[in-house]
């Protein structure tokens, strides 16, 4: 069992201020589990809309949520959407009995509802996978290959975690994406998804995509765009500012989850993922994803030009820039590349995250930093 005490914390901050929280995550990412630390699964209080026993309380819906009080649970909310208006008349009494906690897989079409019916009213807690933190540095090599998802990182063994996220993809490409979107079959969902696999990392090339699998770009990047609003994937837009030279203009793509990203490359084990080309884009990615989850930051890009020089995150945060370059060698140093951004971008800070255990200055205003710290404490990296 993992305590995830960080997002308990912000599950208890957000009810303190919002008569209506918002828990998105993709599924099994244990949004269920958090859930009933709150409220247990038994309580008059606890509707999950995939149980017929709820969803046949939740046929008079008005009647159902007016008697209750205190921390009421709704899980799986997109399948009732039109519970949102409902939701807005109940927040809205005075005084305020009861307050909701609800659950979804986020999606864009669910976020429009919330942000349409609920304005004002409503606080949206993201969750995803067990973060590095959650799982302690001591299991970083197991988390990296694992991925987070509870059922993969938690299982027997490594056999056991592979044929777990194998069954997941399956059930996610089969089950639940035509519930939000029906068009493509499954066979060629799994064979685009496998493509962004092998743009992990990389600037995302839409056409060279559509013309591999034969479809129009406008469905590569419709289908991408959902993935980002379930927050499998995540797309980091670059940052454009005239610097007078010409920079590139597409989105980095990253899977979200290492273990996600590694079923889908076809790797099952650890030796087989250090062994793996895309065994760097992988440590990228999963280090990427601690600071965006854990850093305080207002806005996040990567930035680079057609002459080369490039960063791979720019955070803003408090009125000031900083960069964070991810490299996967334990002897960290200043390349041409970081001197130009920092100079370029007006960045505060650069920090280069790396393997090993040491944490030393590289040059005015650049750091080195391991990965231990990272997990330690993420905003070392806004830090002087």
């Amino acid at each position: 069992m993992i305590d995830r005490i960080d997002a308990t914390a912000r599950i208890h901050a957000a009810l303190r201020r919002a008569q209506i929280v918002l828990l998105l995550g993709p599924r099994q990412c244990g949004k269920t589990t958090l859930a009933r630390t709150f409220v247990a699964s038994d309580s008059s209080a606890y509707f999950d809309l995939e149980s017929p026993d709820a969803l046949a309380r939740m046929s008079q819906p008005m009647t159902a949520l007016t008697p209750l009080r205190g921390t009421v649970v709704i899980d799986e909310v997109q399948r009732l959407p039109d519970l949102f208006p409902l939701l807005r008349v109940l927040a809205d009494r005075k005084p305020l009995p009861a307050r909701f906690l609800v659950l979804g897989s986020a999606s864009p079409e669910l976020l429009r509802q919330s942000s349409e019916s609920l304005a004002g009213r409503v606080e949206i807690v993201q969750l995803g996978s067990f973060t590095l933190a959650e799982c302690g540095a001591g299991r970083l090599d197991k988390r990296w290959s694992r991925g987070g998802f509870p059922r993969a990182f938690l299982a027997r063994n490594a056999d056991d975690s592979t044929t777990w996220m194998t069954n997941f993809i399956s059930t996610l490409i089969e089950r639940d994406l035509p519930f939000y979107d029906a068009r493509l079959a499954p066979g060629l969902v799994r064979r685009m998804w496998t493509m962004f696999a092998h743009y992990h990392g990389q600037t995302t090339n839409y056409s060279s995509i559509a013309s591999s699998l034969g479809t129009p770009t406008s469905t590569v990047r419709h289908h991408l765009d959902l993935l980002t609003g379930l927050l499998v994937v995540r797309q980091i837009q670059p940052w454009f500012e005239n610097i007078g030279k010409r920079q590139v203009k597409s989105p980095r793509l990253y899977f979200r989850d290492t273990g996600m990203l590694h079923s889908l490359l076809g790797i099952d084990s650890t030796k087989a993922l250090l062994s793996h080309p895309r065994c760097g884009a992988s440590w990228e990615g999963l280090v990427v994803e601690e600071l965006l989850t854990r850093v305080p930051h207002s806005h996040a890009y990567w930035w680079s030009t057609q002459q080369g020089a490039e960063i791979d995150l720019v955070l803003f945060h408090k009125g000031k820039r900083f960069g964070v370059e991810v490299k996967r060698a334990d002897a960290a140093t200043v390349t041409p590349s970081i001197r130009i951004a920092k100079e370029a971008l007006g960045l505060k800070q650069v920090t280069i995250v790396h393997p090993g255990e040491k944490n030393y200055p590289l040059a005015k205003g650049i750091k080195a930093v391991g990965i231990e710290e990272v997990i330690r404490d993420p905003a070392c990296v806004l830090d002087d």
